[in-house]
C-alpha cells in the first residue's frame, strides 16, 4: 500500500510544479481614443479608479495594443471618441489630444442643459423609428456642439473655444469602454468591449 501511495505522489509531483509555473496575464481598461483597424490596433486612456459608476479617464500615456490573434477573443470592435470628462456644472470639459499626446481641459459655454434624460427618453430616442438618435452633433454656422451622455443621463448643448471647431463630431464623442487581457505588453490576448457587452444576455 505504502508502494502504491509513493508511485501515486511522484506521478502527482510534476503536475504540481507545472501548475506552479502558470504564468497568469493581467487586465488593462479604459476609453478607446483610436483604432486602426488596418494594423489592427486599438489605444486607449487606461481608467485609473477602477469605478464604473465613477471612472477616471486620466492614464497617460494612452495605451496601445494589438488585436487579439484568435478571432473569437475580440469582442464588437470599439468606437473610437476624444472626450474623457464632461463637466456641465463648472462648464468645462477635457478632451485628449491625439498630437500633444495629452490632456485639453477648456471652458464652453453652456447654451441648454437637461438632465434626468434615460437612453429612452424623446429628445435622445426616435420611438418611430426604434432607435437612438445621433450624437453627438455640431452645428458650424452656430458653433453650438450638443452632447448625449447615457451615463450621466445628460443632454448638453454648448458653445466651444472657436479653436475647437474644427473637431469632428466623432472627436466630441466618448469612446468605448474596452478591457484587455494579456501577456506581453502591447498584445491583447482577448479583447472586451465592456460598453457595448450585455453581460446579462444568455
Amino acid at each position: 500500500m505504502r508502494t502504491i501511495l509513493k508511485k501515486l505522489l511522484l506521478a502527482a509531483l510534476p503536475v504540481v510544479f507545472l501548475a506552479g509555473c502558470v504564468e497568469y496575464g493581467k487586465v488593462d481598461q479604459g476609453r478607446t481614443v483610436a483604432v486602426d483597424t488596418e494594423k489592427r490596433t486599438v489605444t486607449f486612456i487606461r481608467d485609473k479608479s477602477h469605478d464604473g459608476l465613477k471612472p477616471d479617464y486620466s492614464g497617460l500615456p494612452a495605451l496601445t495594443y494589438s488585436f487579439p490573434v484568435k478571432p473569437a477573443e475580440m469582442g464588437q470592435m470599439p468606437k473610437a471618441g476624444l472626450r474623457m470628462k464632461l463637466d456641465a456644472d463648472k462648464g468645462q470639459i477635457m478632451m485628449y489630444d491625439p498630437k500633444k499626446q495629452n490632456f485639453d481641459t477648456f471652458n464652453i459655454q453652456i447654451v441648454d442643459k437637461q438632465e434626468g434624460i434615460d437612453a429612452k427618453h424623446p429628445l435622445v430616442f426616435d420611438a418611430a423609428a426604434n432607435k437612438a438618435k445621433h450624437f453627438p452633433t455640431v452645428d458650424k454656422e452656430k458653433k453650438i456642439v450638443t452632447i448625449y451622455s447615457a451615463r450621466q443621463k445628460l443632454l448638453v448643448s454648448f458653445i466651444p473655444p472657436d479653436e475647437y471647431m474644427n473637431l469632428s463630431a466623432a472627436d466630441w464623442d466618448s469612446g468605448d469602454e474596452v478591457r484587455v487581457y494579456y501577456k506581453e505588453d502591447g498584445k491583447a490576448l482577448r479583447l472586451m468591449n465592456v460598453t457595448r457587452t450585455d453581460i446579462f444576455k444568455k
